[in-house]
């Protein structure tokens, strides 16, 4: 018998996705795709299987917004397990080197968390998807070879002691993009006199989302079984991942114009000087990104709708994605 077709709608709008552990971002975003029906979704910044946490999914107009919270700075929960070396630098090898841990203190280990502070270069490991030559670094590891990896730059914006327990330090830190935990809790475990590897990361957060709620996939499917209404109730509006930019009123008729390409006055003052604003329509629809202009109006950079108001079609996609 012939599996059955599902048909997809246009949603619009951001999923906090709670990852569990064990599930490959891409998949997880299948898994949400399937529960809403989605036309089109795109997740913005993998979570490796063996991470948990929030990963952010756009469905819709909302997969605009992807690169920029790929830029984003990034909240984790980690767990370095010390007195030990993996060749991966987490739980994924075996473990290849071990040294004895010295007696620490809070205070030694506060000190030592606090000098990574700041902007710095970091070393990407090997075990990463970066390509040297076409290749995956990954890919020559697994092969027992070993280049020159170029120094990348970082910023440690926060980073804080969580606990320590026979041989297990757990921080948490927020960073800048680019950032390889795994290197970072070595480099850790370094500077306490010792070596370190991953055993345990949870995101906690996605700049500008710390505020917000994360949902399982459990939730997700109760919320579907209640009707989509509740599902989609779960959803946050694209212009939240513009917070940083000011906002401006159109009214109807600029509305429309704006939505023809055109630059266009507003209800609202346009502040001087601004390069980018969040602009809305009459009824407070989300309509996308404007650019102040000398004369006072506004000119379209970026749209998150059609000229008839609507969500940009999407082509038909009846195959089940997963």
């Amino acid at each position: 018998m012939s599996r059955p077709r599902r048909f997809y709608r246009d949603v619009d709008g951001i999923l906090l996705l709670d990852k569990p552990l064990g599930l490959s971002s891409n998949a997880a975003l299948q898994q949400a795709r399937v529960i809403f029906g989605a036309r089109k979704a795109g997740h913005a910044g993998s979570l490796d299987p063996l991470a948990s946490g929030l990963l952010p999914i756009c469905f819709g107009q909302a997969t605009k917004v992807c690169g920029r919270l790929l830029d984003a700075s990034k909240d984790y929960l980690v767990d370095v397990q010390l007195g030990a070396r993996t060749e991966s630098l987490d739980c994924e090898t075996e473990v290849v080197e071990r040294a004895p841990i010295p007696a620490l203190d809070d205070a030694k280990i506060d000190a030592v968390l606090a000098s990574f502070r700041g902007e710095q270069e970091q070393v990407p490991p090997m075990h990463s998807a970066l390509k040297f030559q076409g290749k995956r670094l990954y890919e020559l590891a697994r092969r027992g070879e070993s280049v020159e990896r170029p120094a990348r730059r970082i910023v440690i914006h926060r980073i804080e002691r969580r606990g320590l327990h026979e041989g297990r330090l757990e921080f948490e830190v927020q960073c800048s993009k680019g950032t390889y935990i795994r290197t970072l809790a070595a480099d850790i475990a370094g500077r306490l006199g010792t070596l370190g590897y991953l055993v345990g990361l949870r995101r906690l957060s996605v700049d500008p989302f710390a505020d917000y709620p994360m949902h399982s996939l459990e939730e997700l499917g109760t919320a579907r079984a209640r009707g989509m209404p509740a599902l989609d109730a779960l959803l946050l509006g694209a212009d939240i991942a513009f917070g940083d930019l000011q906002p401006v009123q159109l009214g109807e008729a600029a509305t429309r114009m704006l939505l023809l390409g055109q630059a266009v006055g507003a209800n609202s003052p346009v502040p001087e000087g601004a390069a980018r604003l969040r602009a809305y329509g009459s009824d407070g629809r989300f309509l996308g990104l404007v650019e102040g202009r000398p004369d006072g109006r506004v000119q379209p950079v970026r749209l998150f709708v059609t000229p008839d108001g609507n969500d940009a079609p999407e082509p038909p996609d009846l195959l089940d994605p997963s």
